[in-house]
């Protein structure tokens, strides 16, 4: 049975919102509890402070992420240019679908205190290791011809981390298409040659 309180989606929520809009810094916890709609000694039972709450929800960002991409790559088989496609597509819907989740895992992990700083740059390294793998594969396989497969990398994961500065749900292109239009600019930068089909050789 949890011990967390029947509040407590909502202090964790109105720290996420207000992280997001003021910044972490500028952020106070009688804020956070005034937003919640909690006393400051019922969220300081749960919570040590501004800190706590920041790794609760930066946990929580990551962790909806990475499992985006699993269930993206589980559905795939085992060529590169799919793979890629599911990661690229993974990202994109959970920067448009979780605007909030994405700010705070792309802005504030600088504000983590050492203790907590070297796990979070360990769970970013996974997200690059993720593209990593499935460009350096694609490379070997001789599909992605690429000769900047690293620098191919980061333009891809920068691009994809770039919408949810501007992407605006109300506006005029939905998830599906820029899910289309940024999984064919992937392939584009890894430069994506699919093998030719070999006709078998007439009698």
């Amino acid at each position: 049975m949890s011990t967390r309180p029947a509040g407590h989606k909502a202090i964790v929520e109105a720290a996420r919102r207000e992280f997001s809009e003021r910044g972490y810094g500028a952020t106070s916890i009688r804020d956070i509890a005034q937003r919640a709609g909690v006393s400051l000694s019922a969220l300081y039972y749960y919570y040590k402070g501004k800190q706590d709450l920041l790794v609760a929800i930066l946990d929580d960002g990551l962790d909806a992420y990475f499992s985006a991409c699993d269930e993206a790559l589980e559905a795939t088989g085992d060529d590169p240019a799919e793979q890629l496609e599911a990661l690229v597509a993974a990202t994109v819907r959970f920067r448009t679908e979780h605007p909030v989740k994405s700010s705070i895992v792309l802005t504030e992990g600088r504000s983590l205190e050492p203790e907590h700083l070297a796990r979070y740059r360990k769970n970013e390294a996974r997200g690059s290791r993720q593209f990593h793998d499935v460009v350096e594969l694609g490379v070997a396989q001789g599909i992605f011809l690429t000769r900047y497969p690293d620098d191919a990398r980061r333009a891809v994961i920068a691009m994809c981390n770039a919408i949810g500065e501007w992407y605006q749900s109300e506006g005029p292109v939905s998830v599906d298409e820029l899910v289309e239009r940024y999984v064919a600019l992937a392939l584009t930068v890894v430069e994506y040659r699919p093998r030719a089909v070999r006709r078998p050789a007439r009698a």
